[in-house]
C-alpha cells in the first residue's frame, strides 16, 4: 500500500511542480512587484504601498476605472437580456431554424481582431456603414468614436454582437426544462408571460448565474476591441488599456502590477457578492427535490 501511495504522488508530481512553478511563484512575484518601482530593465526598488496610494490620486486611473465599471454595469445585463430573448425566439421546431441558430452563433467564433476591425469600419465617421445608412434617410453623420458622448454607446452596441455565444447556453437550458412544468402552468390558467416569469426564468436561473459571473469578469477585463478601436475623450480608455500603457508604454511595471491586484480584488468582491446573492434567486431543482424527500421522511 505504501508503494502504491508513492506511485500516486509520482503521477501527480508534474502537475504539482507546474502549479507551484507557473501559478504560485508568479503570483508571489506579482505581489512583490506591486510594491516596487520597476521599469523591467533595472532592479526593482521596494516602495511599499506607495503605488497603491499613488493610484488613488491618479485621475487617469479613476477615469479608466469609472469607464470600465459603467460599461460592465450596462453591457452585462443587456447582454444577458438579449441572449435570453434570442434563445426564446430560436427555441422552436420550425423548418430551417438550425440555420438561424448557426448564423446568430457565428459572431461568437469569429476571430476577435477581424471583428474589431470590422466594427472600426462600421463606426467610421466618413466611410462607416452606419453613417452611410443614416445619410440615405437624410440624417446627419455621427462621430461614433470621435465624439466622447457617443463612444460608450458604440462599445455597448458592439458588446451585443456576441450575444449569440450566450444564446447557445440559454438555448440548451430552455431545451432542458421539463415540459410537464409548462403543462401544469397551462392547467392553472397561466398566460405566456406568466409561464416565462414563473417557469422559464427560475429554471434558467443557474445559466443566468453562470453567464452573470462570466460577464462581470469579461466586462471588467475589457481590452481587445478598446485597444484597436479607441475612442475620443478617454471614453475608450478602459482599465486594462491604462494598465497595458503603464506596463509596456511607460514601463511602470510595478505601478501596472498594483493596478492588476486592485482589479483582482474588485472582480473577487463582485463575484463573492454575486455568489452571496445567488441563494435568493438561483433555483436548483435537485436541491428542491432533496428538501422534499427530507420533509417526506420526517413525516
Amino acid at each position: 500500500m505504501r508503494i502504491r501511495k508513492y506511485e500516486g504522488y509520482a503521477y501527480i508530481a508534474p502537475w504539482i511542480v507546474g502549479f507551484f512553478l507557473f501559478t504560485v511563484a508568479p503570483l508571489l512575484f506579482a505581489f512583490y512587484a506591486g510594491m516596487t518601482e520597476w521599469d523591467t530593465f533595472n532592479k526593482p526598488k521596494f516602495v511599499g504601498l506607495d503605488n497603491y496610494a499613488a493610484l488613488l490620486r491618479d485621475e487617469d486611473f479613476l477615469k479608466a476605472l469609472w469607464v470600465t465599471v459603467k460599461f460592465a454595469a450596462v453591457s452585462v445585463p443587456a447582454g444577458i437580456f438579449a441572449s435570453i430573448v434570442i434563445a426564446v425566439m430560436l427555441n422552436t421546431k420550425l423548418r430551417g431554424i438550425s440555420w438561424f441558430r448557426t448564423a446568430l452563433y457565428l459572431p461568437a467564433v469569429v476571430s476577435g481582431v477581424s471583428v474589431y476591425l470590422l466594427w472600426k469600419w462600421i463606426l467610421d465617421q466618413d466611410f462607416g456603414l452606419i453613417n452611410l445608412l443614416l445619410s440615405q434617410v437624410g440624417l446627419p453623420k455621427l462621430g461614433w468614436l470621435t465624439e466622447p458622448s457617443l463612444v460608450m454607446p458604440s462599445y455597448l452596441m458592439m458588446s451585443l454582437w456576441g450575444a449569440g455565444g450566450g444564446m447557445l447556453t440559454y438555448l440548451a437550458g430552455l431545451q432542458d426544462i421539463p415540459a410537464h412544468l409548462y403543462e401544469a402552468a397551462e392547467i392553472d390558467g397561466a398566460s405566456g408571460l406568466q409561464k416565462f416569469r414563473h417557469v422559464t426564468l427560475p429554471m434558467l436561473s443557474p445559466v443566468i448565474f453562470y453567464n452573470l459571473i462570466m460577464g462581470i469578469i469579461g466586462g471588467m477585463r475589457k481590452f481587445g476591441d478598446a485597444y484597436i478601436i479607441g475612442g475620443a475623450g478617454n471614453e475608450g480608455r478602459f482599465y486594462m488599456i491604462y494598465l497595458y500603457e503603464n506596463a509596456f508604454k511607460f514601463f511602470k511595471m510595478g505601478y501596472a502590477t498594483a493596478m492588476a491586484w486592485i482589479l483582482f480584488v474588485i472582480i473577487l468582491a463582485l463575484t463573492l457578492l454575486t455568489f452571496k446573492s445567488s441563494s435568493a434567486w438561483v433555483y436548483y431543482e435537485s436541491e428542491v427535490k432533496g428538501s422534499k424527500r427530507k420533509r417526506g421522511r420526517a413525516k
